[in-house]
C-alpha cells in the first residue's frame, strides 16, 4: 500500500468518510497467478514472478487498496509446513497440506517451531526481503505480518472434521494444540515485524471460527486471538469468510478493528453487533458475481451493496472474502469504478 492508501485506511478505521468511497480487496495465489497469465506454480517458485504479478496488479488498478499488498505466501501450506506436514504442489492447482496429527494423544510431542529456521515461513520472508527495494521504488510499503490462525492451522494438522470432533472429545489436548500454534504465530509476526519496521497492521486468516459455536469459539479461539491481536499496531485485521454470526459479537473483545466477512451476511447488522466500532471489508458474492458474473452484474451487485448501508462510515467495498479465481480486470474494473462514482447523497 502507497502512503496515501495507508492513511486512508486508517482514517476509514477512524469513522471518517471519504470521497470517493474506498475499494479494496485481499489479494493472493487463488487469484493473481492465473491473472497475470503463469501458472500457480511459477508464481510459487520464481521471486521475479512473483513481483510482477503483484506490481501489475497495483499499476492495473491505482484507485483499489490491495491488502496485505505482496503477500509472500504459499498457499495453505504457508505455516503448517512449520509443523512437518507433508505439502503437495500442483503445477496450476492449489497447494494442499496433509494432516500430521492421528489422534490427539501426538499432541503433546508436537514441538513449537522455530518461526527463523522452519518451514516455508523463512522462505515466504526472505522473497520479501530480496523484493523490498522494488517495493518501495513502485511508491509502496510492506504494511502488514500476516498469518493464518490458530484454529485454521490446528485443522490442517489434525483434519478439519477430526479437529472439530477433538474439541468436544479431547479438549485438554486441543487446548494444547492451539496453544502451542498461537505460540508459533506470535514468534512469527514478531520475526515479521523485525526483518521489516514499516509494518504497522497485522491480518490474521481463519475460517475454522465459522465451523464452531459462540460458547466454543469463547473457550478455544478468543484467548488465544486476543493473544496474537494484542500488539500495538494501527490495523488488526481478521479475514473469515465462513460463518460468522456466532463469532463477530467478539471482534471488539479480540481487538479487531478491520473485519472481511463472507458475502452472505448484512452489513449493517454486522456494525450494530460490532458497536460501530468495527471497519467491515466486502461484501458482493466473490465466486458468482465477481468472477462468474457479466459486468452488468457485478456493476448492480455493487450498487445494491452501496444504497443498502445505512451509513457509509466503516466500510470498504469488496466481496465477501478474498479475490477469487477467475475475476477478469474488466469486472474488477467496473466493481472499482462503480464504488468510485458512487454519491451517497443522491
Amino acid at each position: 500500500m502507497t502512503d496515501k492508501q495507508w492513511n486512508q485506511l486508517l482514517s476509514v478505521l477512524k469513522g471518517e468518510i471519504h470521497s470517493p468511497l474506498p475499494a479494496g480487496f485481499i489479494i493472493d495465489s487463488p487469484w493473481l497467478p492465473n491473472w497475470y497469465g503463469i501458472d500457480i506454480l511459477d508464481y510459487f517458485t520464481s521471486d521475479r514472478l512473483w513481483l510482477e504479478a503483484n506490481l501489475r496488479a497495483i499499476d492495473t488498478f491505482p484507485d483499489a487498496m490491495f491488502l496485505p499488498g505482496f503477500w509472500a505466501e504459499y498457499g495453505m501450506c504457508s505455516e503448517p509446513s512449520a509443523f512437518g506436514v507433508r505439502t503437495s504442489f500442483p503445477q496450476n492447482e492449489f497447494p494442499h497440506a496433509f494432516p500430521c496429527i492421528s489422534t490427539p494423544g501426538e499432541i503433546n510431542a508436537l514441538e513449537v517451531p522455530d518461526p527463523e529456521k522452519d518451514g516455508l515461513g523463512p522462505l515466504m520472508l526472505n522473497r520479501l526481503r530480496l523484493s523490498q527495494s522494488r517495493i518501495e521504488q513502485s511508491g509502496h510499503r510492506i504494511r502488514f505480518s500476516v498469518s493464518r490462525g490458530p484454529l485454521n492451522i490446528a485443522s490442517y494438522l489434525m483434519g478439519t472434521t477430526e479437529f472439530l470432533l477433538a474439541m468436544m472429545t479431547n479438549p485438554e489436548e486441543v487446548h494444547l494444540l492451539v496453544r502451542k500454534i498461537t505460540d508459533y504465530l506470535a514468534g512469527f509476526h514478531d520475526h515479521q515485524a523485525r526483518m521489516f519496521p514499516s509494518i504497522d497492521g497485522i491480518l490474521v486468516l481463519d475460517d475454522i471460527i465459522g465451523f464452531i459455536s459462540g460458547e466454543q469459539f469463547a473457550e478455544f479461539g478468543l484467548p488465544y486471538f486476543q493473544e496474537l491481536f494484542d500488539r500495538d499496531l494501527s490495523v488488526k485485521f481478521l479475514h473469515n469468510d465462513a460463518g460468522c454470526m456466532e463469532s463477530v459479537q467478539y471482534l471488539p473483545e479480540m481487538g479487531v478493528n478491520l473485519f472481511n466477512m463472507g458475502f452472505d451476511t448484512d452489513l449493517n447488522r454486522l456494525k450494530e453487533l460490532t458497536g460501530h466500532r468495527v471497519t467491515m471489508l466486502g461484501n458482493i458474492p466473490p465466486r458468482d458475481v465477481l468472477a462468474g458474473g457479466s459486468s452488468a452484474q457485478v456493476k448492480a451487485a455493487a450498487l445494491q451493496l452501496l444504497k443498502s448501508l445505512d451509513d457509509h462510515s466503516r466500510v470498504i467495498f469488496s466481496c465477501g472474502g478474498g479475490m477469487p479465481p477467475g475475476v477478469s480486470s474488466e469486472n474488477l474494473a467496473i466493481f472499482i469504478d462503480t464504488v468510485k462514482n458512487f454519491n451517497p447523497s443522491t
